[in-house]
C-alpha cells in the first residue's frame, strides 16, 4: 500500500509521514532528504548549481542511498551518513533548486517508485500523488498558512539552539514556495484525487488521526 503526502516547504510533511509510518507498521520515504543530499553535494564541493549545465555534468558522481537504521530513515551520499548535515536552511533552499532540473529527478525517480513498488510505505514530497506515485492508495495534500510554517520552524531552530530570525524564515518559505509552484518539470500541486488537509490550527494527533482515518 502506498500513501503519499505533498505539500509545500515546512508543512510538517516529514513530521506527520513518520508519525503515521509507525501507526501503520509502513515503511517513511522522505524524497526531500534525497534532493538534499544532492543539494549538500554541491555545496561541499562548491560547484555552482544555479548553472543547469554543471548540475547535469555531476549527477554522475554523485550515489544517493536510502538506509533504515534503528527504525530509521539515513541518506548517505557517497557513503558518507549526511542524515544531521542536510537539514539546514541553505541546503534546503539549494534542494529547492535543484529540485527543478530534470537530471536531478530522473536520477531519484526509479529509486523512489522501487522502494514503494516493494514495500508499503508513506512518501512525502512535492510530486509524490502527482508524479511519482500517480495511483498512491491515498493521496494527501498538507498545507498550512506562511504564518504558521515560519513559526513552527523557527522554534525548531530555536530549541536546538540555532540563532534565527523568523521574518527571514518567513522570507525563505514564500521564496521556496514560489520554485516549487512555478518550476516547469513535476511543480508542486495538489493532485485532483488527494484530500486537501489545512494544518494551520490543528495538532500533531489531529493531523495524524486524520490522515488514518482516511487510510481506513
Amino acid at each position: 500500500m502506498n500513501i503519499a503526502i505533498d505539500g509545500p516547504a515546512g508543512a510538517g510533511k516529514s513530521t506527520i509521514a513518520k508519525l503515521v509510518s509507525k501507526k501503520l507498521g509502513f515503511i517513511y520515504v522522505d524524497t526531500g532528504a534525497m534532493y538534499r543530499g544532492i543539494a549538500l553535494y554541491f555545496l561541499k564541493n562548491n560547484i555552482d548549481f544555479l548553472v543547469e549545465e554543471n548540475v547535469i555534468n555531476n549527477c554522475s558522481n554523485i550515489d544517493i542511498e536510502l538506509k533504515y537504521e534503528n527504525k530509521e530513515q539515513m541518506i548517505y551520499l557517497n557513503g558518507e551518513n549526511v542524515s544531521k548535515l542536510i537539514r539546514t536552511e541553505e541546503v534546503g533552499n539549494a534542494a529547492s533548486k535543484v529540485a527543478a532540473i530534470k537530471a536531478v529527478r530522473e536520477k531519484l525517480l526509479s529509486i523512489q517508485r522501487n522502494i514503494a513498488k516493494e514495500n508499503d510505505v508513506v512518501m512525502d514530497g512535492r510530486d509524490i500523488g502527482t508524479n511519482i506515485l500517480p495511483n498512491a492508495d491515498v493521496k494527501i495534500y498538507m498545507t498550512a498558512s506562511v504564518e504558521t510554517r515560519a513559526k513552527r520552524r523557527f522554534d525548531q531552530l530555536v530549541r536546538t539552539g540555532k540563532e534565527t530570525d523568523i521574518e527571514q524564515i518567513k522570507t525563505d518559505i514564500e521564496q521556496r514556495d514560489y520554485q516549487d509552484m512555478n518550476r516547469a518539470i513535476s511543480p508542486l500541486k495538489q493532485a485532483d484525487d488527494a484530500y486537501y488537509l489545512d494544518t494551520s490550527n490543528m495538532t500533531i494527533d489531529e493531523v495524524v488521526n486524520s490522515i488514518i482515518e482516511r487510510v481506513k
